[in-house]
């Protein structure tokens, strides 16, 4: 199993071999997961570094967990309180985490570019766990393995992405992932909550939620961004959610066996009815927050590889 990046920053510079070999991993941790004993020893002597510059439940969560039971020294570092709040930069973060040689680092950021810009500066491996509204990868992996586990493949299947596409770092990188392993995406929301030349990713746009999810295979649907927003996007929740909440007349649209994903947390009547998010039969959403950990465990193994094999070369 192959895996040549040095970080994981986004799904734009990775090929599809190298989304094929993170599930492939992640499935085997999957299976670790369900076991009594959870733990592995693939990150056993080194150190991650957890730095979310904004809130996070369960990105944080999941990634302290996965470097917990592959054996990593977990440090989650507060940032509501560091010494950026008291003007340190970002370049003086990095020289700072420099200096106590961390071997992974997970960084979200407010801001796009910013983790990007912190893995140029630093010694160890980033996983960019969300910069603003550019990406957030190992998102879109862990939904990519939901989708395979569920559907038996990832490729060729019809998927509506639905709601606040123009603000979602997680719209993004499922495009680029889900368009990457030969997919047909449809992105279904108001014109205002779309963002201007998104037809040039080779997607479908559609304002309609019936004509979106007609014959569709995978329904994502994504939460209002409201703290990304600087006006009004929408008329009212209420309003948003007769047009373009997921409930079982609009889901009707979708094949029988369509499947129903949410990122979270979920606006529940505004985005997705809640009956329908807790519907086993039809949602994956549990099974999204299982496979994260799973994923960030994959992510961070395979990164560890190539900083032990530069260590020994």
């Amino acid at each position: 199993m192959t895996f040549a990046h040095r970080h994981l920053l986004g799904i734009e510079h990775l090929a599809p071999s190298d989304i094929t070999a993170i599930l492939d991993l992640a499935d085997t941790y999957a299976d670790l997961n369900r076991q009594s004993d959870k733990h592995g020893t693939a990150l056993a002597g080194l150190t991650q570094i957890n730095m979310f510059f904004e809130n996070s439940t369960r990105t944080q969560a999941s990634f302290e967990l996965a470097g917990m039971r592959l054996g990593a020294d977990v440090m989650n570092m507060s940032m509501q309180t560091s010494s950026v709040k008291k003007g340190e930069t970002l370049i003086d973060t990095a020289m700072t985490l420099n200096a106590m040689h961390p071997d992974l680092l997970v960084v979200r950021h407010p801001h796009s570019g910013a983790v990007d810009l912190l893995a140029q500066k630093v010694n160890c491996a980033v996983l960019n766990a969300g910069d603003g509204r550019h990406e957030h990868p190992t998102q879109a992996l862990l939904d990519a393995l939901t989708i395979r586990r569920a559907k038996g493949r990832l490729h060729r299947l019809n998927i509506a992405i639905c709601g606040d596409i123009a603000h979602s770092r997680v719209a993004r990188s499922n495009i680029l992932l889900l368009g990457k392993m030969e997919n047909r995406i449809r992105l279904i929301g108001p014109p205002t909550l779309m963002p201007a030349g998104i037809a040039d990713f080779g997607v479908e746009v559609y304002q309609d939620m019936a004509a979106g999810l007609e014959g569709v295979d995978v329904v994502m649907m994504l939460r209002l961004q409201k703290e990304r927003m600087d006006g009004g996007f929408i008329p009212s929740e209420r309003e948003y959610y007769h047009r373009y909440g997921l409930d079982a007349e609009k889901l009707a649209c979708a094949r029988e066996d369509a499947i129903v994903m949410h990122p979270g947390p979920m606006n529940r009547g505004v985005e997705i009815d809640g009956t329908l998010a807790d519907d086993i039969n039809r949602s994956v959403i549990q099974d999204q927050v299982e496979m994260g950990v799973a994923v960030r465990m994959a992510a961070m193994d395979l990164l560890a590889r190539n900083l032990r094999n530069r260590a020994a070369a």
